[in-house]
Formats: C-alpha cells, structure tokens, sequence
C-alpha cells in the first residue's frame, strides 16, 4: 500500500507538472546564482512560522490548564505536519496524532479537542485579518486597487464565517445545562447510532470548552496564527528576491492566497504536483521567467515542505524517548 500510495503521488505530480518545468540545467544555474543569505534567512523566517504555531498551541493549553514545554509542543507541531505532508487525509490524521500527545501531556480529551478546534478556526480567522490589514493599508494609499483586490472578498467571508461561529459557540456555551441538554440517555438501538451520539457529544464538550476562552485568550490565537501566515508569506517573498526577481509583495501575496485556497483540495498528500503547478503558473503569469519561477518553487517547497518530513520524523523519535 504504501509503494502504491508513493507511485499514485509521483504519477499525479508528473502529469501535474509535464510540460511547465524548464530545462533542468537552467534551474541548476539559477540556484547557484541565488543569493544564499536571503535563503537562510527565508529558512529562519519558515522555523519562525512553525514557532509560531506551537506558541499558539502551547498559550491555548496553558489557558485550560495544561503546562507544555517550548520543545515539547514545537516537536509535536513539528511532527504532525510532517504526517499532515506525507499521509494520505493528512490532516486528519494529523489532527488525532495531536490531540493523542495532548492526552499524553495531561489534557484531557474534550481540551485536546477543544485546542485543535480553536487553533483550526484562529487559522482561518488569522490569514482573513493578514488579508484583511494588508488589503487595508493597500486601499488607504490607493482607493482604485479595491477593484482589483479580488483576494479580499474570499478572505473577508471566511472572516465572517469565523466571527459567526465563535459567537454562536460562545453564546451556546452560556445556556444552561437543563437547555443544551446531556444527549447521553436513551441510547439504545445500533451500534452506528450510538457510536454518532458519542461523537457529536463528544465534539459539542470541546467546543463548549473552546468558546468559553476568554477574548484575549482568542485574540492571542488569532494573533499567533497571523504570525504563522505572514513569516511563511515572507519566506516565499525572500525566496523570490534572492532570485533577484522583482515581484510586488501584493502580487506574492495574492498568488499566496490562490495557493493556501489549492492547497485545501486534498487530491495528494501535502498538495504535491498541486502547488507546485499553480505557484509556478502565478510566478510565471507575474512576470517572472520560468527558469526563475521553477528554482523559487523548488527552494520554497524545500524549505516548507519537504525539509519538515525528515525534521518531523526526528522531533517525533525524540518526543517519544523523552
């Protein structure tokens, strides 16, 4: 199964990629010539996302009074987006594989749950403000550019939605008890049925759990998960100019949103052949040469992707003997 799964991965990459890749002997050339100060320094920026990200989870579990070191949680971060790369439904699996460790942390299962909830709507809800603010600034000095800052409108409804469902959770998790009611009696009948209750009981306790953080609480999660978005948009903006590319940071950002809203299909696992293709067509479609767009799409991936799967593999052994 898992040589299939490698073959299937190769395969869609391959077609996704025939054709729009030069020759191989000008992408040499363009690294070589790349200025290596800005791709550490995009490295740093990429380590300063993850960082980011497992701040955010370490301040949500402190706040529903579990304690985690600054290791612990960067190598369980770590590793789970190395299974969220490499698994087929990564994400997911992902998911169980962080709130398994905050279970063994001390957590307990509704407050796992409750993290991987909040931090999934703080995600969303911090690359809307990123937009949001930057879109802003953009239309102060420029009234015009509103009309051609389509990215806008998709980001400023998945801010609504996301305001929309933190109120309402917050809002469910003040009725009484007597109001929401237990759902817990009168199981009976097929195992399927009873199994959809514990779910959904299951997920209603850590929502409630979730909602009822404070506002600052929320406002830390949204302001580490803008973090994560912004230094990994500047990782790809220093790639780019160490490609001595003069691309617009709007023009970046916008090809950065098309890219995250891509990478949301899981047709492969870590969006592999997916977005390459489509960063190397915004790339090249802004203007830069497609030697250029291949050897800024292979170093940004490298240093976004497939660099975190060996990393991952290692954070994952050492958290398991420690």
């Amino acid at each position: 199964m898992r040589l299939l799964v490698v073959a299937v991965v190769v395969g869609l990459a391959a077609i996704g990629l025939r054709g729009r890749l030069p020759a191989p002997q000008g992408v040499l050339n363009a690294l070589a010539n790349a200025d290596y100060g800005l791709i550490l320094l995009a490295a740093l920026l990429q380590f300063a996302s993850i960082g980011a990200f497992a701040l955010q989870q370490r301040r949500l579990l402190q706040t529903m009074g579990v304690h985690l070191r600054h290791g612990q949680a960067f190598a369980i971060i770590l590793a789970s987006t190395a299974l969220s790369i490499t698994m087929p439904a990564g994400p997911a699996v992902a998911t169980a594989f962080t709130i398994r460790k905050y279970q063994h942390a001390g957590a307990t299962r509704e407050v796992a749950a409750a993290t991987a909830i909040v931090s999934g709507l703080a995600s969303i809800g911090g690359l809307a403000l990123l937009y949001v603010g930057g879109g802003g600034v953009i239309v102060a000095r420029n009234p015009t550019a509103f009309l051609n800052w389509q990215p806008l409108v998709v980001v400023t409804g998945l801010a609504a939605l996301t305001t929309a469902a933190v109120l309402l959770g917050r809002r469910y998790s003040r009725r009484p008890a007597c109001e929401r009611g237990s759902g817990r009696h009168g199981i009976t009948g097929r195992r399927a049925t009873y199994w959809l209750r514990t779910v959904l009981n299951s997920a209603r306790d850590a929502w409630r759990a979730g909602a009822e953080l404070r506002v600052r609480d929320w406002a830390a999660a949204l302001a580490f998960a803008a973090a994560k978005w912004l230094t990994d948009l500047m990782c790809l903006t220093v790639v780019v100019r160490a490609l001595d590319q003069s691309i617009g940071v709007t023009t970046l950002a916008g090809i950065y949103l098309s890219v995250q809203i891509v990478r949301q299909v899981p047709l492969t696992p870590g969006g592999i052949g997916v977005i390459e293709t489509a960063l190397a067509a915004g790339l090249t479609a802004a203007g830069a040469s497609g030697i250029s767009a291949a050897a800024a799409v292979l170093i940004y991936r490298l240093l976004s992707c497939w660099l975190i799967i060996p990393a991952g593999s290692i954070a994952a052994l050492v958290d398991r003997r420690t």
